[in-house]
């Protein structure tokens, strides 16, 4: 089978988080840097090898002071861990939905991970590239990859949540 090569079109992708502010809304960000290598035979994601990865310093809440926070050792400790990365061990069909596993690691913490995904098929753009929509959903605690910096509120509870939930959507572009 011939091999297939695809890339990001960050144009038309987005890989977001959200977080519970204060036990009772959310803060929003994203990575504004990441970047994927991703190798199908011919266009079977199913049996994808897929690596991907994001710069920590790319982190945006929109708010500079939280960034940096996040930046810092109390978070991602961005100086000595630059990025985060995923390396998918399967993308698995269960019935109209699919599972994409894989060894997630933040800092120096890598752990499997199994997180619902949506692949959404190929298509031809106005140009005639062929590409292929992959979102993925899910969510993991921060504090198993030792983002564990908090504070007690008075009211009682904690400003940060432990519960990250993941958007990301991706177009991909073959190759």
């Amino acid at each position: 089978m011939a091999k297939t090569n695809w890339t990001i079109d960050t144009t038309h992708s987005k890989v977001g988080f959200k977080v519970k502010h204060m036990m009772f809304t959310n803060v929003s960000g994203k990575f504004n840097t990441y970047d994927a290598t991703i190798e199908t035979d011919e266009d079977d994601f199913t049996k994808a090898a897929i690596a991907f990865s994001a710069d920590i310093n790319s982190v945006d809440t929109n708010n500079d002071d939280r960034d940096n926070h996040l930046k810092s050792a109390d978070f991602f400790d961005g100086e000595k861990f630059p990025k985060l990365s995923f390396k998918a061990t399967s993308l698995a069909s269960k019935g109209d939905d699919y599972e994409l596993t894989g060894d997630l690691t933040i800092k120096d913490v890598t752990k499997a991970v199994t997180l619902p995904a949506e692949f959404s098929g190929l298509m031809k753009d106005p140009w005639g590239n062929t590409k292929a929509g992959l979102n993925v959903y899910g969510k993991i605690n921060r504090k198993d990859f030792g983002l564990n910096w908090n504070a007690a509120l008075e009211t009682g509870g904690v400003l940060v949540g432990e519960e990250v939930k993941f958007e990301i959507e991706l177009q991909l572009l073959k190759q």
